[in-house]
């Protein structure tokens, strides 16, 4: 899960994901979206690849790239796990306050 925190905290990644979230696309479809080289955007497939956030679909000569859904909702699983701990403690602090208060 790490390899997929670290591949989303980039805005550039995090950009390529939602392009290709709903689509397969093209290397050269993902770079035509952005103010790099091919090979920079090559290179940032590679990290999402690499964390299965995205997918690969060879057909001919050409490669189309598609998010992978289930791999992000980890993430966000992972996230919100913490996210929730943090609104428990916030009900918990806010209701303990609240009976002080109330003496």
């Amino acid at each position: 899960m790490d390899g997929v925190l670290r591949a989303l905290a980039d805005d550039t990644r995090r950009r390529i994901v939602a392009l290709v979230w709903d689509e397969d696309r093209t290397a050269g479809e993902v770079a035509a979206q952005f103010a790099m080289t091919r090979p920079g955007v090559s290179q940032h497939l590679k990290v999402l690849l690499d964390a299965d956030v995205v997918r690969v679909r060879a057909e001919g000569t050409r490669r189309y790239y598609r998010a992978n859904p289930d791999r992000v909702r980890q993430a966000r699983a992972l996230l919100e796990q913490f996210w929730d701990e943090r609104l428990r403690r916030l009900k918990f602090l806010a209701e303990a306050e609240g009976r002080v208060e109330g003496r």
